[in-house]
């Protein structure tokens, strides 16, 4: 009895995020085929999260060599990039409306994604697709195992799978470690109506309410509602000490870390709507590298996670899948000098990256917060 050969995909990407289908889009407008493997069940099987800013100088390039810039453009939050920044007094310490000109438009992640997924062909990605094991092959070729018993095999391997990806132990022994930061998010629903005091509060776009090692911050989604996230500095076993299926509780337990905090801003969480959801916020070590390995690589979380106090997350992962897709059509008939290319751009970008993310985590919960973060913007706008 003979068994029937795997299935082979000459480019496999795990995880469709945004950096893994700006990878299959920019191959797709050269004539490259990928398919894209994503443990969720169907696309909308999740939220997919808040607001993002996408840069001139690296999210909107990569969308620019996907094709796509103008509907980006068409799909912005008109508004987005105002910025407030609070004491916490509720006293306003810095404030910049949104005129247009700036280079850091706001997107819903979810249209985003959107975006990214109608503009591939409808089979590019198989949903339900959680990687069990993955195993290196003869010529730099790799075997990947399914939970569902299935599997293929690939000539490029690409990790796009995030912070815990299956694909990163291939090349590095890296995993990610706890900032010393956690999050919990909360949703203020249809937020002029129902929550006025806080979209005064918040304002058109993003806030930054601050105190030492502690903050609120906030902005406004396309939907009409205010998404918080409410931050602290604590141990990694905080949020273990929390009861998040007690709502109430849950607020009381979160507050309590925000004691002396102007009542406008406690609001932000004591009126949410719905469950709070705790995140702890994990990096890799800034500078992560690695040597060569044959026919695989990672792009975006999967191979430079950092913390968010920089907003370069999703603008990485965007011009990581462009420049790896560009390079690719570049080598045609070599992988391993296209894989050696994207690597050489990717490494010190995300390095210097996630030194300005560890910068910006410091510069938001310091002693004196919110005067860094203030002084910050006041010396961009000179």
């Amino acid at each position: 009895m003979t068994t029937a050969p795997l299935p082979h995909h000459p480019v496999a990407v795990v995880g469709a995020g945004l950096g893994g289908l700006t990878l299959a889009r920019v191959l797709h407008v050269h004539g490259i085929r990928a398919a894209l493997f994503d443990l969720d069940a169907a696309p909308d099987a999740r939220t997919q999260g808040g607001m993002l800013d996408i840069h001139d100088d690296s999210g909107q390039e990569a969308l620019r060599a996907a094709g796509l810039h103008e509907e980006f453009l068409d799909r912005v939050h008109t508004g987005g990039q105002a910025v407030r920044v609070l004491d916490r007094e509720g006293t306003v310490r810095f404030e910049e409306s949104d005129d247009g000109t700036g280079g850091r438009p706001e997107i819903d992640r979810g249209e985003l994604r959107e975006l990214l997924l109608g503009s591939l062909p409808a089979d590019t990605v198989r949903w339900g697709a959680k990687v069990t094991d993955v195993r290196p092959l003869d010529g730099g070729r790799h075997r990947v195992t399914l939970a569902d018993g299935t599997g293929f095999t690939t000539d490029v391997l690409v990790g796009a799978d995030g912070a815990w990806s299956r694909v990163r132990p291939l090349v590095s022994a890296a995993r990610p470690a706890y900032t010393g930061v956690s999050f919990v998010e909360a949703d203020l629903a249809d937020a002029d109506v129902r929550h006025p005091g806080s979209t005064e509060v918040v304002g058109a776009g993003m806030l930054f309410a601050l105190g030492p090692g502690r903050g609120f911050l906030a902005h406004r989604e396309t939907d009409g509602s205010l998404h918080v996230y409410t931050a602290v500095t604590a141990p990694e076993e905080w949020v273990d000490g929390i009861d998040f299926t007690d709502g109430e509780a849950a607020k009381a337990a979160v507050l309590k870390e925000f004691d002396g905090f102007d009542e406008r801003l406690r609001a932000l969480v004591a009126d949410a709507d719905g469950a709070l959801v705790p995140r702890r916020i994990h990096a890799l070590p800034a500078g992560h590298r690695w040597d060569r390995v044959p026919g695989v690589t990672l792009l975006g979380d999967a191979a430079h996670l950092m913390s968010p106090f920089a907003g370069e997350g999703a603008n990485l992962a965007l011009l990581d899948g462009a420049e790896l897709g560009l390079a690719l059509a570049a080598h045609p008939e070599d992988t391993e000098a296209a894989l050696a290319a994207y690597e050489a751009r990717m490494f010190p970008r995300a390095a210097a990256s996630a030194a300005e993310s560890a910068r910006g985590q410091d510069l938001l919960f310091r002693a004196d917060a919110p005067l860094g973060l203030v002084e910050m913007f006041r010396g961009r706008d000179d």
